[in-house]
């Protein structure tokens, strides 16, 4: 494990493609002095694209050291890339020994650990679909589901919220297939109908969070900075928002403790999020409307 020194490949990463994909995205990044400037500490984010971890890339001087999962390091073609960044590989599959001490080393270095706490991307994958299709919505085409569910803002998270109202049957089959392509909208609507409360809605942002990060920053006596990105990935986004939270100490909470109280911080932020979006959105449509009035 490479330590105390940022690797080669990410340093070229950084100062070349980091200016890159800031002026591409235009991401919205707040809470950047969370990040300390020395010493050990976790960087835990939600996952909604492959690219969450280059907000911390160019929001910090310090390497970060992320956790990712074994499959990049099984395959040729991404191997040399995550192991050039200093990525940790995990497999999923178990309870893997190595990848834990691999990242106590990291920590125990003073540097940057990053981890997703959801342990995978919030987006259903093509097997997941299927079984999806296959128990709940066979009355419908299956490559419209298909199509619809692959688009990457359905989250898994908040499919598997929209399942579970079905199931509970607080909804009807009829509403359910309604939904599908419009899940985001649909739950708020179901808000607004009071079918589900404001925080049933925030907490369907999230998918149920793996015990790593708080089990390292208590083996590890190290503060977990949250890290929650909401928004789209598009060419000068208009809603890309990062927010880095204070930090986290799990001190000697007892895991399952620590880990809601993780994720109630996760939920706050989200809210703040979403909330600086109406802002922006708000001052932007004010500047529009007097731009149009000083015309006339």
């Amino acid at each position: 494990m490479m330590t105390n020194k940022m690797p080669g490949l990410y340093k070229v990463g950084k100062t070349i493609l980091g200016p890159i994909f800031k002026n591409y995205y235009k991401p919205v990044i707040l809470g950047t002095e969370n990040i300390p400037d020395e010493g050990n500490a976790i960087i835990a984010g939600n996952h909604i694209h492959l690219y969450d971890q280059c907000h911390v890339i160019v929001s910090t001087k310090r390497p970060i050291f992320y956790m990712a999962k074994k499959e990049y390091f099984d395959d040729k073609k991404t191997k040399w890339f995550f192991e050039g960044v200093g990525c940790i590989p995990v497999d999923r599959s178990k309870k893997d020994t190595d990848a834990v001490d691999s990242a106590l080393e990291v920590l125990k270095n003073k540097e940057l650990l990053g981890i997703f706490p959801e342990g995978t991307r919030n987006h259903p994958k093509d097997e997941k679909i299927k079984e999806i299709y296959d128990k709940y919505l066979a009355n419908m085409r299956f490559d419209f589901v298909r199509d619809t569910l692959r688009d990457k803002s359905v989250r898994l998270s908040q499919l598997n919220f929209l399942l579970k109202l079905y199931e509970d049957k607080k909804i009807t089959q009829e509403e359910l297939d309604n939904a599908i392509p419009h899940i985001d909208a649909t739950l708020k609507l179901f808000v607004d109908k009071k079918l589900i409360t404001v925080d049933d809605y925030y907490d369907s942002l999230l998918l149920d969070f793996k015990f790593g990060a708080v089990s390292l920053a208590k083996k590890s006596n190290s503060p977990i900075i949250p890290m929650v990105t909401t928004g789209d990935y598009k060419h000068k986004s208009t809603n890309l928002i990062v927010q880095f939270g204070k930090p986290y100490v799990v001190g000697d909470k007892d895991l399952e403790t620590a880990n809601k109280e993780l994720r109630s911080i996760f939920i706050e932020l989200l809210k703040s999020n979403y909330e600086e979006f109406e802002r922006r959105e708000s001052d932007r449509r004010y500047k529009q409307d007097l731009k149009a009035l000083n015309k006339i």
